[in-house]
């Protein structure tokens, strides 16, 4: 069979996307197989954050602080909003189609026989242009689970779990202890391990112990609290004390842990990338992420967050309340049909006064009616309307909603990201 060749990115995005039966195939014998086969080996440090909700925050944040302090920092996370490429960044810059392509190209022609899926092609990929530019250091983000998923296939000289809730059910278990094991799958024998979940599962303990990894959890070996009366904080851990930190320019009261997991990470890799306070700072308040609790200009207001399962859901709630005062809030909502949306609704039905549903257009995406039944299951006297596409949905709701009420646009990435593929046609 021909090696597939082809000169644009969105040829071998559409290749990539028929190559493998099934978009998702737990396991690491294929693809460590090809990163033996291209010579993958990174002589740099590379920072592997896992978690339910979180890790985009976590390794933005990570990027922002190493990149303030002048390192070439290589940035891997998933999945993208608007452009592949946003999920390869160097020093923060989206990956170029034509390095890009030559990846793709490069993997192709040392796979040979053996099968890949979308993903797993993707991280290969940006771990040869990680090493092709040379980086100081990598952060990887975890796509799904950790004992199994693609990224662990590099070994993290430092691996942060964020959060440990139910999602992914059908791949990683149906428990808190199950999907806690996956997670923990990317700690190694020697290498810190950090978890930033308040109430880590037995089996996250048990595995760390197990591989003999040291394991640093928080609140108990790191933390934060508020210092002074202005919006300053400390953060507190083994290697010691960082004082008069400003809150992170992320929207959320949840974003205090993730920076506090961030920094933990970064003492961890202190002998051979050594972060400054002042750049912890700058970091902390020049990161930007986008689609997490996301404030755009001008009234109404409007928030974009991908919050799609019930953890996710309940820190959403809690930054809208933090927010302030809205007459009444629109949502605009889409969701992928194996979620526990009964259980993101939930989180949020009595701070919405009106739905919005539309279902994005790909196959996986829960019908208007699937949304609509699981908002009646919850909240009988739900106001809602439903459309056809996505961009209908957030029309109808920029038409409703007066100067002094909110739009929240959430649910899958899918949804938010239609939401502004329909803002950028409209400037």
């Amino acid at each position: 069979m021909p090696l597939f060749n082809a000169e644009t990115l969105a040829e071998w995005l559409q290749h990539l996307e028929g190559l493998h039966p099934s978009a998702i195939d737990m396991g690491l014998t294929r693809v460590a197989t090809v990163r033996d086969a291209m010579g993958l080996k990174p002589t740099f440090p590379v920072l592997t954050v896992a978690g339910t909700n979180g890790k985009g925050s976590v390794c933005a944040m990570l990027s922002s602080m190493l990149r303030a302090s002048g390192y070439k920092v290589g940035t891997y996370t998933s999945p993208h909003l608007l452009d592949y490429n946003e999920r390869v960044r160097i020093n923060m810059q989206p990956a170029a189609d034509v390095d890009l392509v030559e990846s793709f190209r490069a993997i192709e022609q040392a796979r040979g026989d053996v099968t890949l899926t979308y993903f797993e092609f993707g991280t290969l990929a940006a771990m040869r242009q990680f090493i092709d530019a040379g980086v100081d250091v990598a952060v990887m983000e975890v796509g799904l689970g950790g004992r199994l998923d693609a990224v662990n296939v590099f070994d993290p000289d430092v691996a942060g779990v964020v959060s440990i809730d139910l999602d992914h059910q059908s791949y990683l278990g149906d428990t808190r202890e199950a999907i806690g094991a996956e997670k923990a799958g990317i700690f190694r024998a020697g290498k810190p391990a950090l978890c930033a979940d308040p109430n880590p599962p037995q089996s996250l303990l048990d595995v760390a112990e197990k591989v003999g990894a040291p394991l640093q959890l928080v609140g108990r070996d790191f933390g934060f609290m508020k210092e002074g009366e202005g919006n300053q904080w400390m953060f507190w851990g083994t290697h010691g004390k960082h004082h008069a930190l400003p809150i992170p320019a992320l929207r959320g009261s949840y974003q205090m842990g993730n920076a506090t997991l961030a920094i933990a990470m970064l003492d961890e890799i202190r002998p051979q990338l050594p972060v400054g306070i002042s750049d912890i700072k700058r970091g902390l308040l020049e990161v930007e992420w986008p689609a997490r609790c996301q404030v755009l200009p001008g009234r109404p207001q409007t928030v974009l967050d991908v919050a799609h399962n019930p953890h996710a859901a309940r820190a959403l709630r809690l930054a809208l309340d933090q927010m302030g005062y809205a007459a009444k809030t629109h949502a605009v909502f889409g969701a992928m049909s194996d979620k526990d949306i009964a259980g993101v609704v939930s989180a949020l039905a009595d701070r919405i006064d009106h739905w919005y549903l539309a279902s994005p257009q790909l196959p996986r995406a829960a019908s208007v009616e699937q949304l609509q039944a699981a908002i009646e299951s919850v909240a009988p006297q739900a106001h809602t309307s439903g459309f056809t596409l996505v961009k209908d949905a957030w029309n109808a709701a920029c038409e409703q909603a007066g100067d002094n009420d909110r739009i929240l646009v959430f649910g899958s990435f899918y949804t938010v990201a239609e939401v502004m593929a329909a803002q950028h046609g409209s400037r």
